[in-house]
């Protein structure tokens, strides 16, 4: 198979979507690789390493697009990457379709066959190839909350784990997923005052067994939550639903429970968001203020630490790729009905079913 790395043009996206030794593999495996020159160049991997790899680099985004069978990336395509997708084309990448009508539609123009990292489900259960993104989001959250609670950045001036005799922030985290999770750790390593809340009590309760003692749970609830806002410096927001919009837990009300100089970190941005007055930011403008309180949406967060993102995302989608160009995308997923699951558009049907209930579109199971 001829598989093409274009260089990521989201804004401030860094990341890429394999490294040197991942197209070593590729080449072993008999397949054909182009990557665009500096694609790897933000993540710390120059185009000579490509080439010593067994790539062939080629100068614009369009010709590897042109050659390309597959194509391997990071985030989902942008509105001038739209003309450059053919028919029956493979783009496996995040996608995140329920949070973003415009792409749906121009994939489903393109007719590309979209495998999408965020839903593929592993041998074991659970997002293998979200996962390492989660972690890296999860964590992140906390440290760019810490930075937007500081006063020149908007905030309240706090310090997130306080000093002796000053008490520790107080973190809300809304979801103990992956995401929730490693927010948690964070935050509990720094010191800080937390609670988590989730829907699961089983969840709720491994938590409580696996975190450290200032880690607390709460059942969420609107209810719940409106009793934490008063007196919470940050929330992060991590509430997943494979493939389907974000909920939304904290509505434009309920910021009036809150202090001013506060912080919301939206890390479901991806999927539309779990606050109800989230917009998509990027890194080059990251926030903005609503009714005193300062909103973070970032919806590429690791791209901020790129060598990181690229070595933890690509060690997971690199043995699908590899099972995707020596099989075919059919046999591939006929085999593995995990990787099935992150097929959400075909020829111009959607064929998983959040998506098509996002925007009422007409749904087409995978084997029809």
């Amino acid at each position: 198979m001829i598989v093409g790395i274009p260089k990521e043009i989201k804004n401030n996206e860094n990341r890429v979507g394999a490294i040197p030794a991942g197209v070593k593999e590729l080449v072993q495996h008999g397949h054909t690789v182009y990557v665009q020159a500096t694609a790897g160049d933000g993540s710390g991997f120059p185009d000579d390493a490509y080439v010593k790899a067994g790539a062939t680099i080629l100068p614009t985004i369009e010709d590897v697009y042109a050659k390309a069978e597959m194509i391997i990336k990071v985030k989902e395509p942008i509105e001038p990457e739209y003309p450059l997708i053919r028919p029956d084309q493979i783009v496996f990448t995040y996608f995140h379709f329920a949070s973003d009508r415009e792409l749906t539609e121009a994939m489903m123009r393109d007719r590309a066959v979209c495998i999408a990292y965020e839903t593929v489900i592993g041998p074991h259960g659970g997002l293998p190839l979200l996962t390492p993104m989660s972690e890296v989001a999860g964590r992140m959250s906390v440290q760019e909350g810490a930075r937007f609670l500081e006063k020149p950045q908007g905030g309240k001036g706090i310090l997130l784990g306080g000093v002796p005799g000053v008490k520790p922030a107080k973190v809300l985290i809304l979801g103990a997923g992956t995401v929730g999770r490693n927010a948690a750790w964070m935050a509990a390593g720094l010191g800080c005052d937390v609670t988590i809340t989730d829907i699961s009590l089983p969840t709720l309760r491994h938590v409580s067994e696996v975190m450290p003692k200032n880690v607390k749970t709460l059942f969420s609830s609107r209810h719940n939550i409106e009793q934490e806002l008063s007196t919470t410096d940050l929330v992060i927001g991590s509430v997943l639903i494979p493939g389907a919009k974000a909920p939304k837990l904290v509505t434009k009300d309920m910021l009036s429970l809150m202090q001013p100089g506060s912080v919301l970190v939206d890390v479901a941005i991806d999927q539309g968001g779990c606050f109800e007055t989230s917009v998509p930011t990027t890194h080059s403008k990251p926030t903005y203020e609503v009714d005193g309180i300062i909103h973070y949406a970032v919806a590429n967060i690791p791209g901020a630490v790129p060598f990181t993102s690229t070595l933890a995302l690509t060690n997971a989608t690199l043995p699908y790729a590899i099972e995707i160009a020596d099989l075919g995308w059919r046999e591939a997923c006929r085999r593995d009905p995990g990787l099935a699951e992150g097929v959400n558009m075909v020829d111009g049907h959607i064929t998983y079913e959040a998506v098509a209930q996002a925007w009422d579109l007409p749904y087409t199971p995978l084997k029809l």
